[in-house]
């Protein structure tokens, strides 16, 4: 197993963290492997090509995309669910109902898939006479409590949740790209955006699409390069990876664990030997029953 080596730039009254850290699992996109990190320790390794979202399920296994497959892998590395596909595939998600949401990105497809791998629910947002998306069409997406989809559509710059029979009902334009999103229990969302306006950053938006509070690097100077997968916990701690495929960085930071209202900087993982791109979080204090995950 190899160890990296990681800073704590400040500890707040979350309690005292473990010596290493935070533990969390997280996708190494250039890498091909996601990865458990305890204790400042990677303990968990696997095989996932251009991976992208990730979760630690309550039973303990890890869910992850791969390229163009879908994986539920237990700690002991037995697969227990396998979806592949012909498109590429930047997000999942398991359901209330043992279900897994799956986005295939170039066919933009919204798919609910049973344990058996078979498509219960298939949904269809390209817009009309249009037969692929491509590469950039959505990033990470989410099937929200309501049957509605929160989607990120990273090339067509903007957030878009569509009804459960795949119809805009809500969009706001991201002229920075968005890559994850999330929406929170006060009906805001949550948007990391990358770095196609030079402006990356994590924004929430309310409804009438104002933005309410902002992470950029007028509160990192020089930290952000591209927003990623993101990780929000009650206690008020946002995961953040900032990936760092388009840039030559030296040092750069790869992970942030930010106190969401103060904006201080808790924790960061900042080794690129051990890391190339961190992509995705998913921490594990999610699994606490005191802890409320948005992921």
């Amino acid at each position: 197993m190899k160890r990296f080596y990681l800073s704590v730039l400040f500890l707040c009254s979350f309690g005292s963290l473990f010596a290493g850290g935070p533990s969390f699992a997280f996708c190494d996109y250039s890498q091909g492997k996601v990865f458990i990190q305890e204790n400042g320790e990677i303990v968990w390794e696997h095989k996932a090509p251009d991976s992208n979202d990730i979760w630690v399920l309550p039973n303990k296994n890890i869910l992850f995309t791969a390229g163009k497959e879908v994986l539920e892998v237990s700690r002991k590395n037995d697969t227990i669910f396998h979806y592949t596909s012909e498109s590429n595939i930047f997000a999942c998600q398991r359901l209330k109902n043992g279900n897994t949401f799956i986005g295939e990105c170039d066919n933009g497809r919204l798919l609910e898939v049973s344990p058996d791998g078979s498509i219960v629910k298939d949904v269809s947002i390209l817009p009309f006479g249009v037969k692929t998306g491509g590469h950039a069409f959505m990033r990470n997406a989410r099937c929200l409590d309501n049957g509605h989809y929160l989607v990120a559509h990273y090339g067509g710059k903007s957030v878009v949740e569509y009804d459960e029979n795949g119809k805009a009902v809500w969009n706001i334009p991201i002229s920075g790209g968005a890559h994850s999103v999330i929406r929170l229990p006060s009906g805001n969302t949550l948007v990391a955006v990358t770095d196609k306006d030079n402006n990356p950053g994590v924004f929430e938006y309310d409804m009438a699409g104002n933005i309410v509070w902002s992470l950029t690097n007028k509160d990192l100077p020089g930290t952000l390069k591209f927003a990623g997968g993101m990780h929000y916990l009650s206690d008020g701690r946002l995961f953040l990876t900032n990936w760092v495929g388009h840039v030559d960085a030296k040092n750069p930071v790869h992970l942030l664990v930010i106190d969401k209202l103060s904006k201080k900087v808790l924790y960061k993982v900042s080794d690129r030997n051990e890391i190339k791109t961190m992509s995705s979080v998913f921490a594990l204090d999610a699994l606490k029953k005191r802890v409320k995950s948005y992921h």
